[in-house]
């Protein structure tokens, strides 16, 4: 793979990368206005609600989670392992089925993590799935196929880093994989980039969006660093016109953006240290993981309980985002056990009350301590996991028609606060409910 690399490494695929970068320049120099291809895109994400993320690639054979590269083994030696992914139990139909009746309603696939290695076949390296494993399918063909045969979408990940290439110019991670850094290319690994995403755009089916990551490996250098970020997003917006553009940077988002993305927090929240940007007005996606890992991680069984994973994806809706779960595979191709579970209980609860999740902005108020709020036309959903004794205070805004229990229907009583709001007689609510949903008739926003 190496010796691939340093060869193709030469004056004419810079002229190349030289020719694309103008080309593109021309048309990502303009103001970016989303197309109505784009808003139409943008307005079925967000309606959506709820999506799995995948994270699986040869570091699942080891046990150690998506950055085992970066804290140890060489590049040469971690390539290695490629021989031995053979992931025979990796059925593209049970995937998505069980994916789909979770009630998610689209797949985000890690085709290329920070290790450099491809989950498709790729052209631009013979470090792939296809190539480079005994297993010698396209992953990534089968779960496309699968995904439209089921009707659900699928979104793809993309790193900008590469901690085994030699032309990726090195930043604040990978440093010890054995790299050369003083062969770094960025024209080159560039274009390299750009020819991937073209294969992905081209040969795969439509694709709902593009998740980029890694923009901060180059946080804290002196000069700020050009991604090219505006010629990367024209080529996507030209190869599919439809194709949303999402980048997990930390920051606000650039122009030539789609969605804008919170890692592990919820949208205004930053317990994490990664979101403390600012709300902008595209639709939001929160990304977080079921356990505590992204990819593969045999010691981590710490997963969270399916209510608490259901009171995450209501109070992601609450505030106007979608909850992105993530998902890291086993290295034989099975999903977790644990993850199945999870999935299979989330879908029993959205089959009743997906009503409340789907097609829905956020609610009027910001989340209290008894719980949140969504809203569809003039339907507010009250949502209480946590009642505070049999009256409850719901600061909705504007005149309230109507309460009812959103599972039974029954007439629920309330009077309206000379400070703003309601205060709701809770009925008995069974035991063992997770979510307690009210309906509220108001008049029309």
């Amino acid at each position: 793979m190496r010796s691939k690399i340093l060869q193709s490494i030469g004056l004419s695929a810079l002229l190349m990368s030289s020719q694309l970068i103008n080309a593109q320049k021309i048309v990502a120099e303009e103001v970016y206005v989303p197309s109505p291809e784009i808003i139409e895109a943008q307005k079925e994400f967000a309606d959506n609600g709820f999506g799995i993320f995948i994270h699986w690639g040869i570091y699942s054979l080891f046990g150690q989670g998506e950055w085992y590269l970066n804290y140890g083994p060489t590049a040469e030696e971690y390539a290695k392992s490629a021989k031995a992914f053979y992931p025979n139990d990796f059925n593209a139909s049970e995937w998505v089925k069980a994916i789909k009746d979770s009630g998610a309603k689209y797949i985000t696939f890690t085709t290329r993590h920070h290790d450099g290695f491809s989950m498709f076949d790729t052209d631009q390296s013979d470090y792939n799935i296809v190539d480079a494993t005994p297993f010698k399918r396209d992953i990534l063909k089968e779960l496309a196929d699968e995904c439209q045969k089921q009707g659900i979408k699928l979104h793809l990940y993309y790193s900008h880093i590469d901690w085994t290439r030699p032309d990726y110019p090195s930043g604040r991670t990978g440093l010890q994989t054995g790299r050369d850094s003083t062969l770094r290319d960025w024209p080159h690994y560039y274009q390299f980039m750009n020819n991937q995403l073209t294969e992905l755009l081209t040969n795969y089916g439509p694709i709902g969006a593009i998740w980029f990551d890694g923009y901060w490996d180059h946080k804290d250098d002196k000069v700020p660093f050009d991604w090219q970020l505006p010629e990367q997003y024209a080529l996507i917006h030209k190869l599919q016109p439809s194709c949303l553009v999402a980048n997990n940077h930390h920051v606000t988002p650039h122009p030539g953006e789609d969605i804008q993305i919170f890692e592990r927090d919820l949208p205004g929240q930053n317990l994490h240290g990664m979101s403390g940007q600012e709300i902008s007005r595209l639709p939001l996606e929160t990304c977080t993981t079921m356990n505590g890992m992204w990819g593969y991680k045999i010691l981590d069984q710490n997963y969270k309980p399916t209510p608490e994973l259901i009171e995450l994806l209501v109070n992601a809706r609450g505030k106007g985002a979608n909850l992105l779960l993530n998902i890291g595979p086993q290295p034989n191709g099975e999903l977790p056990a644990a993850s199945l579970t999870r999935l299979k209980e989330i879908g029993e609860w959205m089959k009743v009350n997906g009503e409340t999740i789907y097609g829905v902005t956020a609610g009027d108020f910001p989340e209290q301590s008894w719980g949140t709020s969504t809203r569809k036309d003039d339907k507010l959903y009250v949502h209480v996991f946590r009642p505070e004794g049999n009256e409850l205070v719901i600061p909705v805004t504007g005149k309230v028609k109507k309460a009812v229990g959103f599972a039974d229907k029954q007439p629920l009583k309330f009077k309206k606060l000379k400070e703003g709001g309601i205060s709701l007689t809770l009925p008995e609510i069974p035991e063992g409910t997770i979510d307690y949903i009210i309906e509220l008739e108001t008049a029309s926003k």
